[in-house]
């Protein structure tokens, strides 16, 4: 097994953490998020890859041989859930985003005053 997939996914989670701690913008940090559970994406997938392994449908097929291998179709359904989970939670980000900048007129999150009317 290699460990290629979980480099790969902990960089690009480290590229996604850093850009939200330097962000001086709202949609900025909102992209860095989404880029930063792509990295998540890509762990699960690292996790449930089973090298020579086959779909674990089999309507149209006879299974394989005993002790054949096949994928986890949970770690397939959490991955789909993260996706769309993460398609959610950053439709609501930008939303509150456009918000702010409508009645505060501005992105910056040091600009931003407290929460008195």
């Amino acid at each position: 097994m290699s460990v290629l997939p979980y480099l790969t996914a902990g960089w690009i989670m480290l590229v996604g953490v850093y850009g939200i701690v330097t962000s001086r913008d709202l949609i900025h940090a909102v992209v860095c998020l989404s880029v930063t559970q792509s990295g998540t994406y890509v762990l699960l997938l690292a996790i449930g890859y089973r090298s020579g392994a086959t779909a674990p449908v089999f309507s149209d097929r006879p299974p394989p041989p005993a002790g054949g291998p096949v994928t986890d179709p949970v770690v397939q359904a959490m991955a789909l859930t993260d996706i769309v989970v993460g398609a959610t939670v950053t439709a609501l980000l930008l939303a509150l985003a456009v918000q702010v900048a409508k009645r505060r007129g501005t992105l910056d999150p040091d600009a931003l005053r407290s929460l008195e009317p």
